[in-house]
């Protein structure tokens, strides 16, 4: 009597570790989540976990076990990246004149707003000009805002680059007046001034392993290959670059996706994540979609100058964090991960994020360990099953007894 009452009572535990086992055997990886608190916490993704989940994040999720039930937590990812919004302010030119070898352009705002963007377009294709900016309230007096500010244009065989923008600190003024001093009338065809809002994002320092750069003299250009710690995601890059004098040359920026090992060693294939130019007149800092990655690739062309001088660089990217519901304050929660064949999870809390609250505190993630109810299905040959195998020989050796005793028979 007694071992059937144990019995019982230990068949509904039994069926609540299968039940939790069922949700979790696809995936190969776990880690445990502490501090869990209240209802809503942030989740920090570990650095050394991005080279273990799938590209796109279909993998990760959150399961919760409270004695019997299994709950699967809903969660949004959050890549806190640079938000930028742009404006356009209309206006209209009023007038434009000449004295000597500056040539002045004035502008009225349309509305009373603050602006620091103008960007500027000209007929003209091959220009080095500077430019000066003045702002007024009343057309009369005049405030400086940029002085001997330089716009360029080239544009040949090899090259095809602008520097048109004017960027400056927050200003609001009524009336805009640019002078630009040129040999030769600039031929001014377009004008749009607008009010950029950044929200920073937040920004993680990635460290590099290796550094290797090469001058490449036959093919006119300088490579360098950036070896990570771990696969992370990276969105900025930006070069110490010097040169005796002025430039401007393409750059070209890669990851890479995968790697083969041949008898020359390992070949990595690369991704482009960032073509443009690298110019003493901007900083050399390129921004572009977070990526994770391992391995870089920075190409310069060089054409027939001397390579620059690039002495260092420094990474870094975007951090993701996951928005987690936690329904049950009781239950014990693990983030899972490895699991190649899942889609992507479809939460209805993305539907109503502007109901969770803004100031959530993080929940601690251990390391990672192995997950012990992972298993993987592996369907056997036909005939490495040995029931199959008894089976064949039972009507093989039966066929081939009909047939004898038919021919005794005969």
């Amino acid at each position: 009597m007694k071992l059937k009452l144990k019995i019982k009572l230990l068949l509904p535990l039994l069926a609540c570790v299968l039940l939790a086992k069922a949700q979790t055997n696809t995936y190969q990886f776990k880690r445990q989540i502490t501090e869990v608190s209240t209802t809503w916490h942030s989740v920090k993704l570990p650095d050394d976990m991005y080279q273990k989940i799938n590209l796109g994040f279909e993998d990760l999720r959150i399961f919760g076990i409270n004695g019997k039930d299994t709950i699967e937590v809903p969660y949004l990812l959050k890549q806190r990246a640079n938000q930028a919004s742009l404006v356009e302010i209309p206006f209209k030119q009023l007038n434009q004149s000449a004295i000597g070898d500056i040539y002045y352009y004035t502008f009225q705002l349309t509305e009373a707003n603050a602006i620091n963007q103008i960007s500027l377009d000209f007929r003209q294709e091959n220009f080095d000009w500077k430019v000066n900016l003045e702002g007024s309230n009343d057309n009369q007096n005049w405030f400086g805002i940029l002085k001997d500010y330089r716009i360029l244009s080239i544009k040949n065989n090899e090259t095809d680059y602008q520097f048109t923008k004017l960027s400056f600190p927050n200003s609001k003024y009524q009336f805009y007046r640019i002078a630009i001093k040129s040999n030769t009338q600039p031929t001014l065809t377009a004008t749009k001034t607008t009010k950029v809002d950044t929200i920073k994002g937040i920004y993680e320092e990635v460290k590099y392993q290796t550094y290797l750069l090469k001058n490449d003299t036959e093919n006119k250009k300088t490579v360098i290959e950036v070896g990570l710690k771990n696969a992370v995601p990276v969105s900025y890059l930006k070069l110490d670059a010097q040169s005796d004098f002025d430039f401007y040359r393409p750059i070209k920026i890669e990851y890479a996706t995968d790697s083969i090992k041949t008898e020359r060693g390992i070949e990595y294939h690369f991704a482009t994540l960032y073509e443009g130019t690298i110019s003493s007149l901007e900083a050399p800092e390129f921004n572009f979609t977070n990526t994770i990655t391992s391995k870089l690739k920075i190409t310069v062309s060089n054409h027939d100058n001397r390579p620059l001088r690039l002495s260092g660089l420094a990474i870094k990217g975007n951090s993701y964090d996951l928005i987690a519901r936690f329904d049950d304050l009781k239950a014990s929660y693990a983030l899972y991960y490895g699991n190649e064949a899942v889609q992507s999870p479809n939460y209805e809390i993305e539907k109503f994020e502007s109901k969770i609250p803004t100031n959530l505190t993080s929940v601690t993630v251990s390391q990672e360990q192995k997950n012990p109810s992972y298993t993987v299905k592996t369907e056997k040959p036909l005939f490495e099953n040995k029931i199959w195998l008894w089976g064949i020989m039972a009507i093989i050796i039966a066929l081939l007894g009909f047939f004898s005793f038919k021919m005794l028979k005969n």
